[in-house]
């Protein structure tokens, strides 16, 4: 065995070690949001006790649970929607503009982004009960979209300067307007960048606890801030269900990636067009 191998190798069990370590806490969470409280939090762990999916039955059907999971998915879907949107306009024609206004523009939109979600909430709060929006949909996923904007600009923006100018300007030689060069030629090129920007606005949207929790009443309240109460519950029944509510708010992100990882692995090591 030469160098390269070994050090291979060293590579593959030092990464090997990660992925347990990393998801020995998702295992374990679920494991014992099969059990009972008194099985789950045995001491020493009863490895063969009973499995049981009353937690994930209060959970769904006596709380609802479903109601936020609907919340959740809407707000999500119009946050990601709205996002790719704009931030594929913007960043198209930040990518294709060579002035210095452009850069001031990034530059902006950086420090916008930088700024803790806490010191916007009082203005945003303030706001939304005067033009009496605050507890909708409509108010969250204007948030979420402001905030989450910025980044993704910037991470379409890098996509889109990798597109040659030639392309769009070939595709317009053929007849096409910018729009529809744009739409037609250079939007199917980027995909894979696009379906990679789109799967982090989308964890930001799906995993936000603060906004939601401010913003919102129990009725509109996405999934991370409906469980939050439970986990930190001294009822042992509300903080099993708080378990389950974890597993149930993984899965869907577990199943985006595996379903969208080709796109995703294509889209961060984008650096080039093939013709």
């Amino acid at each position: 065995m030469n160098f390269s191998k070994r050090n291979q190798v060293w590579i593959v069990v030092a990464l090997a070690i990660w992925l347990v370590i990393a998801s020995l806490p998702v295992v374990w969470t679920a494991i014992i949001s099969l059990r009972s409280y008194v099985d789950a939090f045995a001491n020493p762990v009863k490895w063969t006790a009973p499995v049981t999916f009353e937690n994930y039955r209060a959970l769904w059907v006596d709380r609802e649970f479903y109601k936020n999971f609907v919340n959740t998915a809407i707000v999500t879907l119009g946050t990601v929607s709205i996002s790719l949107t704009v931030g594929c306009l913007a960043a198209y024609a930040l990518a294709r503009y060579r002035g210095a206004l452009g850069f001031w523009l990034l530059l902006l939109a950086l420090v916008f982004r930088a700024l803790p979600h806490s010191t916007l909430l009082p203005s945003f709060f303030t706001m939304f009960d005067a033009l009496g929006i605050r507890n909708t949909y409509i108010a969250l996923i204007f948030v979420l979209v402001a905030i989450n904007q910025p980044f993704t600009i910037w991470m379409l923006r890098s996509f889109f300067m990798n597109i040659p100018a030639e392309l769009d300007e070939a595709a317009m030689v053929d007849g096409c307007t910018r729009f529809q060069a744009f739409r037609r030629v250079v939007i199917p090129v980027m995909w894979p960048g696009i379906v990679t920007t789109g799967l982090f606005s989308f964890l930001l949207a799906y995993n936000d606890f603060l906004l939601s929790s401010a913003l919102t009443n129990a009725e509109k309240m996405t999934m991370p801030a409906a469980i939050a109460n439970s986990i930190s519950a001294e009822s042992e029944a509300l903080l099993m269900q708080g378990v389950a509510g974890a597993v149930s708010i993984t899965l869907p992100l577990i199943i985006l990636v595996v379903l969208f990882q080709r796109q995703i692995v294509s889209g961060l090591t984008q650096g080039a067009v093939k013709g």
